[in-house]
């Protein structure tokens, strides 16, 4: 076994390989930019190297300065993570070019099924199903929309390296394709350096179903049983299970094999994944799947087979890659229970999940759940890197068990400072469809709002913002309520109005002291009465009438935090009413909404706009934003160009006032 191995990743699965890799008595080098310099897998591993800057180009995809730093901390091996360099045979043939061993595949291995079009061609040599579309070498615009049109819509464009629902745009109608086909190329080229596309015919309710497959340096090959990913939006996993709802012996057994033979063909070692979608309009069936392409690498996703199978997949990596043979014969393999993973996000569901940038001022998540994270109370989501904050993982010994602890492992998350998907996971969860097993690619947008946006604020949490503003939940309790209270009184009970802003509005709550821990809200002509039984200045616990609550609250400045039933509000203390003046620019202006580099800018002074058209196209955190006209109107400024980087809330184009256009 290694004594000493380097991680060339960062975050979450950086911190994953640690673990193992300390249980197993190995040292860990951990390699940093300078925007991870006190990044949790920096502070856990053995020692850590500087890479680079913050831009991933020029730290973590930076191969000569991962290869300088693996020599001098001595390491033996390189374990990749995923993402980055983990599917790069260029990476490979580096580091063993230096002396070193790379846990995981072979380059040759790499390069088979790291472009779809040709592992697709090699699939049908190995006699397994691919997708019905076009997989050749011509590229021409106008041939492409040819073939799309021959195979009919929808269809699916897809960037033929990467992956992650990276270049891949859906397509209904012919008139849409040239578009699609632009941003397709954009993006591929941007995430993967190559602009080059396939086609696909899009089935109209698929079925993404993975297998985990690995392989060692003798020829054996097992697989690992399947998982079921088909929760996705913008083509992106969401929630995955193990194993498959609905799946017959026969066809797992079918697509096992299907899996293991794609495996054999390129002589495979390490872990992997084959991916394939079915069609399940007529419900799971052996004629019905399809080989999509191969993650030559540790999945995302892979803690539900671990719970399933009760094996650790990074210690067989390092097992593998040390040379020993697969511990287990496909025989002795076996299904225990039901797993889930959530992927908690830094996100905005209800803008079309918009990645989302902070410091988390609240990270507190429940310990009854399985939890990888890259990262704790106090750190920084940034711009640079994917916006994923921590994996969610429950296991029962059904899957209605399984899927209730996850529904309560989120409920209890406490996380804040940045908007998140959390409660966006929690509504999936409550999903009819979802808890049937009923499940394809198109089931969250099938669900349409409901499960995007937040529900409004309730008076209750209202209520506690109010308290926690006065400072009646500070800890410990002031034993004199007049001491919190400013306005001047003679006699009755003592009162004091405070404002918060919350969403885009402002609220003036009055607050009453009934008694020394009873109160009395009003706001918006409705009167709330709250007695805080209960608080450490974090932990409430109330009673509103005939019920009696838990919430945390968290304040920090002027920012307060509510979580109270299964849901997070947020408010800032405002000094005065009518601070918010007017609107900021209405409808005129157009804003970036994080940090991010112009990419596309398709209007330009003078011209007429109409409302929805797009106008700017952004890219941040790994993928395209784009951004339309808020209205009608005429262009008056546009003081951004391509290729600039552009911070948060900079504006990237103003309309000339209504009355003016």
């Amino acid at each position: 076994m290694f004594r000493k191995i380097l991680i060339a990743n960062r975050g979450e699965i950086a911190c994953r390989v640690i673990r193992t890799a300390r249980q197993m008595g190995v040292s860990t080098v951990a390699v940093f930019s300078d925007a991870d310099r006190d990044a949790l897998h920096v502070a856990m591993a053995d020692e850590a190297i500087r890479i680079g800057p913050a831009e991933a180009a020029k730290s973590y995809l930076n191969i000569a300065a991962i290869i300088e730093a693996a020599k001098a901390s001595g390491a033996e091996a390189v374990h990749p993570g995923y993402g980055f360099l983990s599917e790069n045979p260029d990476f490979v043939e580096a580091v063993e070019a230096a002396g070193l061993v790379f846990i995981g595949p072979s380059a040759g291995a790499i390069r088979a099924m790291g472009l779809k079009d040709a592992a697709k061609t090699l699939m049908q040599k190995a006699g397994v199903p691919v997708v019905p579309g076009y997989h050749g070498e011509r590229q021409d615009a106008a041939f492409l929309a040819g073939e799309a049109e021959a195979m009919g819509y929808p269809v699916l464009i897809k960037a033929r390296a990467g992956g992650g629902g990276k270049g891949m745009r859906r397509v209904e109608q012919p008139a849409d394709f040239a578009a699609a086909l632009e941003s397709a190329r954009r993006e591929g080229e941007n995430a993967f350096g190559d602009g080059r596309v396939l086609v696909e015919k899009y089935m109209t309710k698929p079925r993404h179903i993975e297998v985990q497959v690995f392989g060692d340096n003798h020829g054996n090959v097992v697989h690992l049983f399947e998982r079921d990913c088909s929760l996705q939006r913008r083509h992106q996993k969401v929630i995955e299970e193990a194993p498959a709802p609905g799946m017959t012996a026969e066809m797992r057994a079918a697509m096992g094999q299907a899996a293991v033979r794609a495996a054999a063909a390129i002589g495979y070692s390490g872990a992997g994944t084959v991916e394939f979608i079915a069609d399940v309009s007529e419900g799971l069936r052996q004629d019905r799947f399809y080989f999509m392409e191969m993650n030559t690498r540790l999945q995302v996703e892979h803690p539900v087979t671990e719970s399933i199978t009760g094996l650790d997949l990074v210690e067989w990596q390092l097992r593998v890659a040390a040379g020993e043979p697969l511990a287990k014969r496909q025989e002795e393999l076996s299904i225990d229970g039901w797993a889930f993973e959530a992927r908690l996000y830094a996100e905005n569901p209800a803008r079309d999940f918009l990645p989302a940038t902070g410091r988390l001022s609240v990270f507190d998540l429940p310990q009854d759940a399985r939890i990888d994270s890259g990262v704790r109370a106090g750190d920084t989501i940034t711009p640079y890197y994917d916006p994923m904050i921590a994996k969610v993982i429950t296991h029962g010994r059904t899957r209605a068990e399984a899927l209730a602890k996850l529904e309560t492992a989120l409920e209890t998350c406490r996380v804040g400072g940045v908007t998140t998907n959390t409660g966006f996971l929690t509504r999936l969860c409550r999903l009819p469809a979802f808890a049937a097993g009923d499940v394809d690619t198109g089931l969250i947008g099938r669900a349409g709002e409901s499960l995007l946006n937040e529900p409004d604020a309730s008076e209750e949490a209202f209520a506690l913002a109010a308290l926690s503003a006065l400072g009646f939940l500070e800890a410990p309790a002031d034993p004199d309520p007049w001491g919190h209270l400013r306005s001047f009184r003679l006699w009755g009970e003592a009162a004091q109005t405070v404002f918060l802003d919350h969403g885009d509005a402002e609220h003036a709550l009055r607050v009453t002291v009934r008694k020394k821990n009873r109160f009395h809200v009003e706001h918006n002509g409705i009167t709330t009465d709250i007695v805080v039984q209960s608080t450490d200045g974090r932990s409430v616990r109330v009673a509103f009438e005939d019920r009696v609550l838990s919430a945390t609250v968290h304040r920090e400045g002027t920012d307060i935090l509510v979580f109270f039933a299964g849901h997070v509000h947020t408010f800032t203390i405002a000094e005065e009413a009518g601070h918010h003046g007017e609107a900021a620019a209405g409808g005129d202006r157009l804003s970036a909404p994080m940090p991010g580099l112009v990419r596309v800018v398709s209007a330009e002074p003078g011209a007429r706009v109409a409302k929805g058209e797009a106008l700017v196209t952004m890219e941040a955190m790994k993928m395209e934003l784009v951004l339309a006209a808020p209205r009608d109107g005429v262009v008056a400024t546009v003081p951004v160009a391509v290729g600039d980087q552009v911070a948060e809330g900079a504006l990237l184009l103003s309309l000339e006032p209504e009355e003016a256009a």
